[in-house]
């Protein structure tokens, strides 16, 4: 069990490259949560919400690629790899996503934002959770 003395003594652990992918996964969360919220301003009959939604997508498909230019710098730093891994599979389903919208594909549009939403809350939890110091060569 995990006490917060524990969560205090893994905050001073972390690294300044562990801090830089937990400040991107948080600004990729609270991007993310922001689309439905746009997607239903638009499905209340206010288009603006659609233009709204668009550049959202935006926004949140650019932090996840800086999310991945991160999660590698955790990988190669701190020899982490299990957040580049996490991170590759939500920016792909991100980018499916993506381009399902511009296609007007709902069907998978909509459960997949929100199944990439989920995914990206779990690693939001585990990035929050777990110190990110440098590993030696044999642990890692």
């Amino acid at each position: 069990m995990v006490t917060v003395a524990d969560s205090l003594d893994a905050a001073h652990r972390t690294t300044p490259t562990g801090w830089t992918l937990r400040a991107v996964v948080s600004a990729h969360v609270v991007a993310i949560v922001g689309q439905p919220v746009f997607a239903g301003v638009y499905l209340t009959g206010d288009y603006d919400g659609l233009r709204w939604h668009a550049i959202g997508a935006d926004v949140v498909t650019s932090i996840g690629y800086l999310q991945v230019i991160a999660a590698i710098m955790v990988w190669v730093r701190l020899r982490h790899l299990w957040p580049f891994l996490a991170t590759m599979a939500v920016v792909a389903a991100e980018t499916v996503q993506y381009f399902a919208g511009l296609d007007g594909a709902l069907w998978l549009h909509l459960p997949l934002g929100v199944m990439t939403i989920a995914a990206l809350v779990v690693l939001f939890i585990a990035v929050w959770r777990q110190p990110f110091s440098r590993r030696e060569a044999r642990d890692a």
